[in-house]
């Protein structure tokens, strides 16, 4: 197709007459700076409102402008000296904020042209004068309004004019800012719904959930940019919930390509599926700790963008050592990859159909999801080239989104011309990098090579060293779908945007990575520093070294002149750097032993040295630091050797320092020199006070300072000007206090700009009140703690968390009923007490979490107004006899009720059809929970303890059909048949506690396809397991605990899928059968059977990784475990007849007992052992030796953890 030379006409979006709000004061900026600002939005055919040129004849002026804010998404309020003086800018503004408030989507944006934004923020300077006019001519409540309209714009992130921040780049900035806010307006869906659907079912029927099938693995293959990653996190969204353990591992081709990449990825499946910090070195002892620890949980991964690099039995283990009902999902572009995957499911996603390809595309080009009726051959033709492939689609429609129909024509000959045999799908991407600006185009090769997963600050500050623009940047990126920024503000790139960066980076020399201006991988950032092949291409390189002692000296970067960016992690750094790299814009060093002995700061924005060996006597503190006058960001964590704040007084432009974790840090800091500071991270060391004890010094000059974080610190005092920070929004100040008193003095006033406090405080915060734009309020350990009544005027608060801060009741006032800030939407009051009284919560329409915890308060007031509710938890109210309105909570999912002493009746529950969790306990008065019954559908976690009077609810356990999880614990229940099970067809854990007289579950051995989990304890009359339990071909988990009379445990021998049994306390019972057939079984414990005489069948066990038998004092035998070449940990505490067989079948004496087994291990290959405990409880030859296995070295945490 041949543009059409005289096509000039737009392709635009059906709306109001107006996007965009101008509202300036003619004489101050209409020829000059709101002039650019308009044409510029013009320009990008955004319709933009301005007050002279917009007027038509004949209309009043005012009904006009209403109608074009009505009509408008975003105002652009540009705050002048003479703003306020005019008699129209305040009524426009208060017109917007109203608008603002009313309305989702609309946006304020403001610019504080050569005004200080607190003159705005606080009516004064110019502002004060100016109403001062305008309450002579107007009502009070008018003037109020506008003041109101002012503070709340003030309090605004916008941008200042001034003479170093020039107005070029602020109309840049503001233009990228309402294109991407315009995009998000007209979307009108996410792409995930688009299609998806279908394919979600079908991966859901291959994973067969419902069924007894043991572990599944999917794979969805197809070509890249065709959805496999947006299907598999749909299906992983849709079914997470489901299992123990979760983990979603994006990039696994990105990973595995790396040196170490298995045991990257081992370390990430195991901090995901763990949830703490346990770091393996090698691949062996990542399989081991796969085995010990994480194949235990019923877990959900799905990896990510696999290739021929990946082996699930290298990388995992074995498919067979992880909990039945595992579920696995890979994607990758390589259907052969999948072949070596055993018993592996196939699905191949397909391109995306017609209909939902035009769809697709119009979202991105239109907002709508369908074409303009001008444009739709013009889309025909533009889905036919994208094929189907939604990636491709997004970007391209993103490209085309408000441009011209000329536009239009030329990208799709350009995309029509692309060769058949290129990488079409690159290709069909590298359009929109083509249209990128050259720093665009910095940043986006920047994002691609290194920079995804990471937090948006470093980049950022190196990219604005650099002259990059990086807000605009980003901003475009986004806009032109060609990044995200995650949930934890980190990037993120779909990998084939991802491949298309680094390929265009390869081609700048395919044959010679070290001529290539970016250097992602360590081997060839190795290989070129060692060859000595360094050149001044080079602008960005990242080094991981294998092993800390590899050292790196100031010769091999000597040629890397154009370097603005080095990374190195792990190793030592030797050498004068001073006189090398001088365009270096970020250095970022992780736990390197040694680091250079001086830098070459002239152009260093960003210095970051994590878990370094830098010491105070450091020369670059010295020297490095007093050229280092554009650092905006030092970080300095975990660096343990640093006793004193180094010296930056030189570095005037700082804007971040980070000090947490220097655990041995203590003394002074002073941060009065740093101006532009805006955030400061001190937690976790031991620094005494911010500001020396004299000089003129004062922390209120720092007029930027927006977050301070000193949780942990030993703080003696804040600075009393710190009500003066006009821009801080963060303070935390939790743990301040030592082992007998808090420590911490808090000024008399806190500054009104906070917006996050966190404290640990003698006397609560003394200016709350005036506090208005505070959303979280945390306490923690705070003593004589008094938050006033008058908290309902901090309408913004979000979230109020009080944790072990004793006080008698919760609002002090003398003067009207007490209320929360309507606004709430968590409440958490846990350890306070106990509490007598609470103020009414019937005002709180928007709280979702509900926690009080040690209350005596007779009621709670207001329970029923709590419309959005999601969880409640009540604990420890002691005089609660009812819960009153708890029927109207239609949107509770999570309910909890422990140790109510009183509590009588709970209302009829029947509404509450979305509850999924009910946990009841500790409540011995109450006698029934009505209308439980009609809420079968909905839930699946039922634990009920110590409810003596209850047995309402198990009369109706044979009909929750819904359950997965039930837990029944009570100590004086006479019950001798627990409930039918046999209909609860999704049963996978079931727990029964205290039935003294139990000797049967009735339908037990109905749950044969679910049940996974099975726990009888305290059963004290049951003298044989019930019957049903040797059928039960998919349980996991068997723990018997206190069945004191229990001598028959047949049905333990035929249980398959058995991994982990556990037996204590069972004094009567002195045979187990054979437990040979337990193929699966990995850990067997066996404490305080004193009866039990000998073990069967345990030496054919395999896969035992664990056995305890202590103080099973009549136990002889436990036979030959010298071929139990998985066995890692063994206890014979307390078993002083047991002498078990060596390899030769020749019984060993008790007393020879340890050297036996020590021997045996090492004769027989048993070299897994890790952890050995002796047979007696003390003594010669039988004491105790033991270690903790190396996955179990618990890791370094902080005391009190963050809240």
């Amino acid at each position: 197709m041949e543009p059409d030379p005289s096509s000039s006409s737009s392709i635009q979006i059906p709306a109001g007459e107006y996007e965009v709000f101008l509202s300036f004061r003619g004489p101050d900026v209409r020829n000059t700076f709101a002039d650019h600002l308009y044409n510029s939005l013009s320009r990008s055919k955004i319709r933009t409102f301005r007050d002279e040129e917009e007027l038509r004849k004949g209309e009043r002026i005012s009904p006009s402008l209403v109608r074009a804010i009505l009509e408008s998404k975003i105002y652009i309020p540009i705050l002048t000296k003479q703003y306020a003086s005019s008699k129209w800018c305040p009524q426009e503004l208060a017109q917007m904020v109203d608008c603002w408030k009313q309305e989702k989507g609309h946006l304020i944006l403001p610019i504080f042209y050569f005004l200080d934004p607190r003159d705005a923020r606080h009516q004064q300077g110019p502002y004060e004068e100016a109403f001062e006019q305008h309450a002579q001519k107007h009502s009070i409540r008018t003037v109020e309004e506008w003041k109101e309209a002012l503070r709340e714009v003030g309090q605004m992130k916008g941008w200042h004019v001034t003479e170093s921040h020039g107005q070029g780049g602020v109309v840049e900035e503001v233009l990228s800012k309402v294109e991407l806010h315009l995009r998000s307006v007209y979307t009108l869906v996410t792409d995930e719904l688009v299609g998806i659907d279908a394919h979600v079912e079908e991966v859901m029927k291959l994973l067969n959930l419902g069924s007894s099938e043991g572990t599944v693995i999917v794979g969805i293959h197809g070509m890249g940019g065709i959805g496999k990653t947006t299907l598999s996190k749909a299906v992983y969204n849709k079914i997470c919930k489901q299992f123990d353990r979760c983990c979603f591992l994006e990039d696994a081709r990105e990973i595995l390509a790396e040196s170490d990449g298995a045991v990257c990825l081992q370390n990430k499946v195991i901090s995901s599926i763990l949830k703490d910090d346990c770091q393996v070195k090698n691949v062996s002892e990542g399989i081991n700790v796969m085995k010990e620890r994480v194949a235990k949980h019923r877990v959900l991964l799905v990896i990510d963008d696999i290739d021929d690099k990946f082996e699930f039995d290298r990388v995992l283990g074995k498919l067979g050592d992880f909990s039945l009902g595992s579920r696995f999902i890979c994607t990758t572009r390589d259907k052969r990859v999948l072949d070596f995957l055993q018993g592996c499911k196939l699905y191949e996603p397909g391109e995306m159909s017609h209909d939902h390809s035009l769809r697709l595309f119009s979202k991105h080009a239109f907002g709508m999801e369908h074409p303009l009726e001008d444009a739709a051959t013009l889309c025909e033709e533009f889905v036919k080239v994208a094929a189907g492939l939604p990636l491709a689609l997004k970007v391209i429609g993103s490209l085309l989104f408000r441009r011209d129909r000329r536009f239009w024509e030329e990208k799709l000959i350009e995309l029509q011309d692309i060769p058949s045999t290129e990488n079409k799908v690159q290709e069909r991407l590298k359009i929109s990098y083509k249209e990128l600006s050259r720093t665009e185009k910095q940043i986006f090769l920047d994002i691609a090579c290194l920079f995804i997963g990471m937090d948006q600050e470093i980049p950022y500050y190196m990219w604005s060293g650099c002259d990059f623009h990086p807000e605009s940047g980003i901003n475009t990126l986004i806009f032109r779908s060609l990044l995200k920024i995650d949930e934890e503000n980190g990037f993120w790139m779909h990998d084939h945007i991802r491949d298309l960066g680094r390929a265009i980076v390869i081609e700048e020399d395919i044959q010679r990575p070290y001529r290539r201006s970016r250097i992602w991988s360590s081997e060839n950032g190795l290989n070129m520093l060692m060859s000595g092949e360094g050149n001044d291409r080079v602008e960005v390189l990242r080094i991981q070294l294998d092993h800390t002692d590899r050292q790196l000296t100031n010769k091999d970067f000597k040629e890397l002149s154009g370097l603005r960016y080095l990374e190195v992690q792990h190793g030592r750094l030797k050498g004068d750097f001073s006189d090398i790299l001088p365009n270096l814009s970020a250095l970022q060093l992780y736990r390197c032993k040694s680091i250079p002995t001086d830098l070459n700061t002239k152009k260093l924005a960003v210095l970051h040295l994590e878990a370094c060996y830098v010491t105070d006597d450091w020369r670059g503190w010295k020297k490095g630091m007093q050229a280092a006058h554009k650092l905006k960001v030092i970080n300095l964590p975990s660096c343990f050797k640093l006793t004193r704040p180094p010296d930056l007084s030189p570095c005037k432009s700082l804007e971040v320092m980070n000090v947490e974790d220097c655990s041995k840090m203590e003394g002074e800091l002073d941060i009065t020199n740093f101006k532009n500071l805006k955030t400061l991270r001190l937690a976790g060391t031991k620094l005494s006070k911010l500001v020396p004890n004299s000089g003129d010094s004062s922390i209120g000059t720092l007029r930027r300072l927006r977050e301070i974080d000193a949780a942990e610190t030993q703080l003696q005092e804040l600075p009393v000007e710190i009500d003066r920070l006009p821009s801080l929004e963060i303070l935390n100040l939790i743990g301040i206090f030592t082992a007998t008193q808090l420590r911490l003095k808090l000024p008399p006033r806190l500054p009104t700009s906070l917006k996050r406090l966190s404290l640990s405080s003698r006397d609560g915060v003394p200016n709350l009140i005036e506090l208005k734009e505070l959303e979280s309020l945390k306490f923690l350990g705070s003593c004589n703690l008094r938050i006033p009544g008058e908290i309902w005027q901090l309408t913004k608060l979000k979230e109020l968390t009080i944790l072990q801060s004793p006080c008698d009741t919760l609002l002090t006032t003398t003067i009207h009923p007490a209320t929360l800030p309507s606004s709430l939407t968590t409440l958490d009051v846990q350890d306070c007490g106990p509490l007598k009284s609470l103020p009414s919560l019937a005002n709180l329409h928007k709280l979702t979490f509900l926690s009080l915890k040690d209350l005596e308060a007779p009621e709670i007031l207001g329970v029923g107004e709590l419309r959005a509710l999601e969880t409640l938890v009540i604990s420890e109210a002691r005089n609660l006899k009812n819960l009153d309105g708890l029927q109207n909570l239609l949107h509770l999912t999570c309910f909890r009720a422990q140790t109510c002493a009183a509590l009588e009746r709970l209302p009829n529950v029947a509404s509450l059809t979305k509850l999924g969790l009910l946990i009841i306990g500790g409540c011995p008065v109450l006698a029934e929970i009505p209308g439980l019954e009609f809420l079968t559908e909905s839930l699946y976690f039922l634990k009920i303890t110590e409810c003596p009077k209850l047995q309402d609810v198990v009369d109706r356990i044979p009909f929750m059909s819904a359950l997965e999880f039930l837990i029944f614990e009570e100590q004086h229940c006479l019950m001798e048949r627990f409930p039918d099970v046999s209909r609860l067809g999704d049963l996978m854990s079931l727990a029964i506690h205290g039935c003294r007289k139990l000797t049967e579950v009735a339908g037990l051995g109905s749950l044969s396809g679910s049940l996974i989990s099975l726990t009888l304890e305290g059963c004290t009359w049951m003298r044989k397991l019930p019957d049903g339990l040797s059928g039960l071909r998919s349980l996991q988990n068997l723990h018997i605990s206190s069945c004191v009379l229990l001598i028959d445990a047949t049905g333990i021998e035929r249980l398959e899928s058995l991994r982990y049994l556990t037996m204590s306390d069972c004094f009567s019972i002195r045979e187990l059968p054979d437990l040979s057939g337990l193929a699966s079984l990995a850990e067997l414990v066996l404490k305080g059977c004193v009866e039990l005489r000998e073990v069967k069948g345990i030496e054919g066990l395999e896969s035992l990784r664990k056995l305890l038998v202590t103080g099973c004092r009549s136990l002889q035998e436990v036979g030959d475990l010298s071929g139990l070449k998985n066995l890692s940990e063994f206890d014979a505490t307390g078993c002083e007849l047991l002498s078990p067989r060596d390899g030769n079948g020749v019984e060993a004496g008790k007393g020879a007992m340890v050297k036996r087994l020590v021997g045996s291990a090492a004769r027989y290959g048993m070299l897994q052992l890790t952890r050995f405990v002796g047979i007696s409880g003390g003594g010669p030859g039988g004491g105790s030796s033991s270690r903790l296995l190396p996955t179990e070295d618990p890791g370094h945490k902080r005391a009190l953890g963050r809240i």
